[in-house]
């Protein structure tokens, strides 16, 4: 057992036997991975505008995951994660209506590249397409994450608020978000370790990354206002 900033204790996860556990990830391996994935989906881009946002979606996540394995290798993955920023960006023309993980991954990614004037401008984007309208959890999510970045926190809390009184939408994101426009520093720690808690228990993850990313976006949001937990993992660099 282990135990969190805030005392709260975690299982170690295992060393072997799961095809997910960070402590056997080869990252450069998992990295190269990724990054062929993203180079074949960009050899092979169809003009036809469905198959195109498809295309488009997995190369963003192919991208996101190159980008990851940089940061748990010790590198920014700055080149990768505004490949997937992009690559989530252009597949919004032809995606289905309310196709708000987009701009999420957009705005996620530009976040983990310390990339904050890219955020910003996704964020701006995500707002002109209406997230603040949505009557979608997820939506709201978008909304919230969006004007967290732009740093309009009242907006941020009622958009959070919305997001975390829907289901299925994972509640203890948007109570994390809410807790950071609310400046309450106990209420984020608890939040963001359940959110941590959440991917060590998990046994599978996009793109088969082992990394808690939702987690560093909200770490990264909690340190511009002074109030980033003390947290260790091995889902976190």
């Amino acid at each position: 057992m282990r135990t969190s900033g805030a005392g709260r204790s975690i299982p170690e996860l295992p060393a072997s036997g799961s095809p997910y556990s960070p402590a056997v990830a080869d990252w450069d391996e998992l990295r190269a991975r990724a990054q062929e994935r993203y180079e074949d989906g960009r050899s092979r881009l169809p003009d036809e505008p469905d198959a195109r946002q498809k295309q488009l979606t997995r190369m963003g996540n192919a991208a996101g995951a190159a980008g990851l394995c940089s940061l748990m290798g010790g590198e920014d993955g700055r080149e990768w994660f505004a490949r997937a920023a992009e690559s989530y960006r252009e597949s919004w023309e032809h995606a289905p209506p309310e196709s708000w993980g987009r701009p999420i991954g957009a705005i996620k990614a530009r976040i983990l590249a310390g990339d904050w004037e890219g955020a910003a401008q996704d964020a701006r984007w995500a707002l002109e397409l209406d997230a603040a309208e949505s009557e979608s959890p997820i939506g709201s999510y978008a909304a919230a994450l969006a004007f967290a970045v732009l740093g309009e926190w009242s907006s941020v809390r009622v958009h959070s608020d919305y997001a975390r009184t829907h289901e299925p939408f994972p509640n203890e994101v948007a109570d994390a978000l809410a807790f950071i426009a609310a400046e309450d520093v106990v209420g984020y720690v608890e939040a963001v370790e359940a959110v941590l808690e959440s991917f060590e228990t998990r046994d599978e993850y996009l793109e088969d990354i082992p990394v808690a990313d939702t987690v560093l976006v909200l770490q990264a949001l909690a340190a511009r206002r002074n109030m980033a937990a003390e947290l260790e993992s091995a889902l976190l660099p």
